[in-house]
């Protein structure tokens, strides 16, 4: 007889295999020499590797190689003959001068095959990459081929464990998911007596290394522990090879390579035996184990007793280190031995059935569809314990109406009686046969399976007592209608079947389309959020309508200290013992509270927020009725939420520090160009104070009065201009603090520009200065030593920025309630696309010469905003430049105050 399994592929997973082909297309590939410690021969493999691969022409190229002199290594670097090298770059790093790995020119060069040593390395400071495996990154990214080497201490997620084991924290580690990215992974392995050999021998570390080295990390408990850790994590590796390997061509057998045992989880008191039994066969196989629990639609029927057992059951499971898990189907046994097959399972334990034989010939057994359909996968099945019982199906609300929905039913046949009695003398009995199936079909989609059964015996009587002769009795005189009766009970009892179980499909069709309607909700409205407040009071909203329940978020504070961030009730953590249980699910990664295995006597049950690096809150929730009504499906609902909410919170949280990073990186760029700027025209007046300063003390200098008077001279212009230097550093301190106050004043116009004049007065000298002030524009409401300041370094800039003897000119005017300044030189102008750029801090005109720091229009604009102002600046169409300071003018002098006078007035 023929093989009737469908061994075609699963197109899914084809289709998964095709996305990631196409991923990797263009991309370079990644061998991994993976070692257990340093001193294996993970280097000295590459370089064999290399070696061999050069011998056919290829074109490789090393990287980067680190020998730690051993000679061994160093020979087949350098050859004969020599293994083309890329040249290091060299990095100063406070005073010292650092080598390391160019990747600029690699990417240049572009080998075939690039040789890159210690994948975990920590880059020099001001590469490109902090870490040297996100340089390897984007060497595959450019279509190059990468050999690299890395011990199993540097694998993120072992970090804890190599601590504990070897009493050393790693600091330089590698995320994970390089080992998934590794096309290859060639596992280097030596005993640990024969590394130790290597280290007393000198070909580990040098001599002055050797003696610590062996009584800390190369102690035997620890090489030994290591190389375990090394050999789990390769055949981990080379398994899931192996799996994608098999989905890829659509393998359905199982390759028993390794054992993985499958227990089969339901709400049966049965099932904790069964976990037992397989946590125990798992421990002496050494193999891992699942626990799995499929809901198909007639699981939705059952009782909270039963659906709390199944929470037990798998919470148990879980306890004893299986891995949990959550199916939907319509049929157990397909959907267990699809799981079993995409995880390459091995053995699948069940329970031994205890109902009576007949109900399998009507319901079918889940043990005879995994017996006859597990093909090479072994099946245990384990004896009940005697309290094992038939779990109860129906809610106790549907039992209440049992009674009612049997009456109905039979209504329901009365109903369909009477309608065949005013056919039957112009119908054949086909037809009335039809009216009785119809009702079957209405009883069985309204009221379930039970009714629908009573609606197909009840038919059958009907159609016998009142349509067949002899009427009004159960005699049956022509024995071919014994067959009809039978064949029509047994389509009624068919078809009642097949709508109870369409029915049911829609039930659970209908949840998870409520599942993912709600998912999405939440989803599409986290993702429109930024703040964590805001993202945390959705959250909690959807909980609150989703379940009916309060929720509140809970993040940790500066303190360390959870705190609630927002909710819908934020006395839910007030006590002290639930903010305890909340501070313990926080810690430890877990569930705990109430509904949970974990202090459940606590009033909310709190879920761990997990991000990609660890628990980054808690969401507590309390529903306002039972905790019977958060049953398996609706926690697990919970948990997507959980997720959700995680993912949200860690973006909002990841942008924050993104934009605190950046806020640093700028003040770092601003502290630097400060320092730069300060130390450099600071630097120039104060040489200049001390040499003159000298030159007057020196006694033996023969100076006459008038070189001692450009001398005293010099030192007084060098000392203002150190003034105005250290002036404007003030000025912009106290604008960036915020400690600016601003007293407004009705003054002229007039005397700030003749005050500002004074103070510029010198370096005005043979300059033509105009100035053109409206009468209107004369009073204006402002801080007077603010403004002349704004104005004196106008003044300064066009003297700075202007040839020497050129006009400054100065015009005031009023325009809409707003007061007018214009500055007018006849320089340069500004360069194009700079009219914004110029009043940044340290900024300075392209080409420019002039020293100082770059602060002066920066302190403009930051004086005049101050007043509700803004000041721009342009180009005079016949050369030169015009900075324009715009005033509001608010209310009226108090001399114009009274409303009778013209608005002019005081002009």
């Amino acid at each position: 007889m023929a093989d009737t399994r469908d061994d075609r592929p699963d197109p899914e997973a084809l289709l998964a295999a095709a996305r990631e082909e196409e991923e990797r297309e263009g991309k370079g590939k990644l061998k991994l020499f993976f070692g257990a410690a340093p001193g294996v021969g993970k280097t000295y493999a590459m370089l064999l590797a290399a070696r061999s691969l050069r011998e056919e022409e290829v074109d490789v190229v090393v990287g980067w190689v680190e020998t730690h002199g051993r000679a061994e290594t160093e020979a087949l670097l350098d050859g004969p003959p020599p293994l083309p090298r890329l040249p290091a770059i060299e990095v100063e790093h406070r005073g010292r001068t650092l080598r390391d790995f160019d990747l600029d020119a690699a990417l240049k060069r572009r080998p075939k095959l690039l040789l890159v040593d210690e994948l975990a390395h920590t880059n020099a400071p001001g590469l490109r990459h902090p870490k040297r495996w996100q340089d390897v990154m984007d060497l595959l990214d450019a279509g190059i081929d990468v050999y690299t080497t890395l011990n199993v201490q540097h694998i993120e997620s072992l970090n804890d464990v190599v601590a504990q084991v070897t009493g050393v924290v790693v600091r330089e580690t590698v995320p994970d998911s390089m080992i998934g990215r590794a096309d290859e992974i060639e596992l280097i392995d030596l005993p640990p007596d024969d590394l130790l050999e290597r280290l007393r021998e000198g070909k580990v570390y040098l001599s002055e290394q050797i003696e610590r080295a062996a009584s800390n990390f190369f102690r035997k408990g620890n090489l030994i522990a290591l190389r375990e850790l090394a050999l789990r994590r390769t055949a981990e590796r080379v398994d899931d090879q192996m799996r994608g390997y098999m989905r890829a061509h659509g393998i359905q057998e199982t390759w028993a390579v390794a054992e993985r045992i499958l227990v089969c989880v339901g709400p049966s008191p049965m099932s904790a035996r069964l976990i037992r039994a397989t946590r125990r066969m798992a421990g002496s196989l050494k193999a891992e184990w699942h626990a799995v629990y499929v809901r198909t639609p007639a699981q939705a029927r059952l009782t909270a007793a039963d659906r709390a057992r199944v929470d037990r059951n798998l919470a148990l499971a879980e306890r004893l280190g299986a891995t949990t898990v959550q199916l939907h189907g319509a049929e157990v046994a397909a959907e267990v031995l699809r799981y079993a097959r995409q995880h390459n399972v091995s053995k699948i334990v069940v329970g031994k059935p205890t109902h009576p034989r007949w109900k399998d010939f009507i319901y079918g057994s889940l043990l005879d569809d995994l017996v006859r359909q597990s093909a090479d996968i072994d099946v245990y099945v384990i004896q009940g314990t005697a309290e094992a019982q038939r779990s109860e199906v129906g809610s106790p609300e549907r039992r209440r109406v049992a009674p009612l929905a049997y009456a109905l039913s039979a209504c329901v046949v009365a109903l369909c009686t009477l309608v065949s009695w005013i056919m039957h003398p112009f119908s054949d009995l086909a037809n009335l046969i039809m009216v009785y199936l119809l009702g079957v079909v209405f009883v069985a989609s309204r009221f379930g399976r039970g009714p629908s059964v009573l609606a197909s015996v009840l038919g059958v009587a009907a159609f016998d007592f009142f349509f067949v002769k002899p009427y009004l009795t159960f005699v049956v005189s022509d024995l071919q209608y014994l067959l009809t009766f039978a064949i029509m009970l047994l389509v009624a009892l068919i078809i009642a079947g097949l709508t109870v179980r369409i029915r049911l499909d829609a039930e659970s069709a209908g949840q998870r389309e409520q599942r993912t309607a709600a998912l999405y909700a939440m989803s599409r409205e986290l993702t429109a959020l930024r703040e964590t407040d805001k993202l945390s009071l959705a959250a909690a909203r959807h909980v609150r309508d989703v379940f009916e329940a309060d929720a509140v978020v809970l993040l940790p504070g500066p303190d360390g200290r959870l705190a609630v961030c927002a909710g819908t009730a934020e006395d839910l953590v007030a006590g002290e013992q639930e903010r305890a249980v909340a501070e313990w699910a926080y810690a430890r990664g877990k569930a705990a509270g109430a509904g949970t295995d974990t202090l459940p006597s606590a009033g909310a049950m709190h879920l761990p927020l997990h991000g990609s690096t660890g628990p980054i809150g808690v969401l507590s929730v309390r529903p306002r009725g039972s905790w019977q009504s958060l049953d398996l499906s609706r926690r697990e609902l919970l948990g997507a939420f959980a997720a959700q909410t995680a993912l949200a919170l860690e973006r909002a949280l990841l942008a924050r520090q993104a934009q605190r990073a950046q806020l640093h990186a700028q003040a770092e760029e601003l502290r630097n160009a400060l320092l730069s700027s300060v130390s450099h025209d600071l630097r120039t007046p104060l040489a200049t104070i001390t040499g003159v300063a000298g030159a007057l003390l020196d006694e033996g200098a023969a100076l006459d009065p008038a070189a001692r008077r450009d001398l005293t001279q010099t030192v007084l212009e060098e000392a203002q201009r150190l003034e105005r230097l250290v002036r404007n550093l003030l000025d912009m301190t106290r604008l960036e603090s915020g400690a600016l106050a601003v007293k407004k004043e009705w003054l002229p116009l007039e005397e700030i520009v003749g005050a500002a004049l004074n103070r510029v007065e010198e370096r005005l000298e043979g300059r033509e200065v105009s100035i053109e002030l409206d009468r209107a524009a004369e009073l204006v409401p402002m801080d007077g030593v603010l403004m002349e300041q704004v104005l004196i370094n106008l003044l300064e800039n066009a003297l700075k920025y202007s040839p020497a003897g050129s006009p400054i000119a100065i015009r005031g005017f009023t325009e809409q309630s707003m007061a007018m300044l214009e500055i007018m030189d006849r320089g340069p102008g500004l360069p194009p696309g700079e009219e914004e750029a110029i009043f940044e801090k340290f900024h300075r005109g392209r080409g420019q010469t002039q020293r100082g720091l770059g602060l002066g229009l920066t302190i403009c604009r930051g004086l005049v905003a101050a007043h509700g102002g803004r000041i721009t600046a342009e180009n005079r169409p016949h050369g030169g430049a015009v900075f324009r300071v715009t005033l509001p003018i608010e209310g009226r002098p108090p001399n114009l105050a009274a409303p009778e006078l013209p608005a002019a007035a005081g002009a």
